[in-house]
């Protein structure tokens, strides 16, 4: 059961499972292994900067913009990132199936790394470059410490995405599209003019862009 709204719950099967199977017990090795690979999973957010200059204060912070996916960070670095009003404020580490970052986060933005920026003339401005995979079972990890670090008062998040022209469902044929296009949700306590129109139902978001 989701404990709250853009959860991602993966549900139970007992497919493929023979009664043998459900009977072996956990060894301590077994225990050890799994112990290890989720200490090895955990996401670790470094800052390099706080506002302030108190270190464990929540950052101050107006509007955070988050590209998720290899498409909307190109996005960010060819119409936003391109000058010099931005600077590298932090980064996540993290580990799994399709992404390993270094120790460091002296780094260049890259596919294996998320990356955070302030806009150096106003720093309560902050932007997110996601390129890197984030597998399930770390969303709402992410989530948590990317967000913990952050003033919640008067914060504006701002998520772009992208997905394949063939997952879009509509009742036209999708070869007719004019592509790419630009559709967006909202929240009920956004109030300003949105840019396009809102994507149509059953469309969905799924992923870290929903979580």
């Amino acid at each position: 059961m989701a404990t709250f709204f853009g959860e991602v719950v993966v549900a139970p099967s007992r497919a493929g499972l023979d009664e043998e199977e459900e009977a072996r017990e956990e060894t301590p090795e077994d225990r050890e292994i799994r112990r290890e690979i989720e200490k090895k999973r955990e996401i670790d957010v470094l800052w390099t900067w706080q506002a302030g200059g108190c270190a464990g204060e929540p950052l101050v912070c107006s509007r955070f913009i988050v590209a998720i996916g290899r498409n909307a960070a190109a996005f960010l670095s060819s119409f936003i990132l391109d000058s010099v009003c931005w600077e590298v404020v932090g980064v996540v580490k993290l580990w799994n199936e399709w992404c390993r970052t270094s120790s460091t986060t002296n780094v260049l933005p890259t596919d294996s790394f998320c990356l955070f920026y302030r806009l150096i003339s106003d720093p309560t401005v902050l932007l997110c470059q996601c390129s890197c995979y984030v597998a399930e079972d770390q969303q709402f990890q992410w989530l948590e410490k990317v967000f913990g670090s952050m003033q919640k008062k008067g914060l504006q998040v701002t998520i772009l995405s992208t997905c394949p022209v063939a997952d879009y469902k509509t009742q036209e044929s999708t070869l007719t599209l004019v592509s790419p296009f630009l559709k967006a949700l909202k929240t009920k306590e956004f109030q300003e003019q949105v840019c396009c129109l809102l994507l149509e139902q059953p469309n969905i978001v799924r992923d870290l862009p929903a979580a």
